[in-house]
């Protein structure tokens, strides 16, 4: 990854970010030497959501296969959220 500073956004735009990404998949964003942001195309960020929506499908098939679920009624779910103990 490579570092973006804030500066170079604001007198160059875009086309700073496109050179950065032209090179690397993501970009750290700095702001007064701080990193603050990451910058990344489309391509890339769809496939991060995918990789994080498969983990969140593994993770609620072995809470399933492994019994920690409760099966009840719209009613008594949202009265438990209300009321959690």
């Amino acid at each position: 990854m490579s570092h973006i500073s804030a500066n170079e956004l604001k007198t160059k735009g875009v086309a700073a970010i496109e050179a950065m990404l032209a090179e690397h998949s993501e970009a750290i964003v700095s702001v007064r030497g701080k990193d603050r942001f990451v910058v990344m195309g489309i391509a890339q960020y769809n496939y991060l959501r995918e990789c994080e929506l498969g983990a969140a499908l593994a993770e609620t098939r072995a809470d399933v296969a492994a019994g920690r679920f409760v099966r009840e009624s719209v009613e008594a779910h949202l009265a438990r959220l209300e009321n959690p103990t």
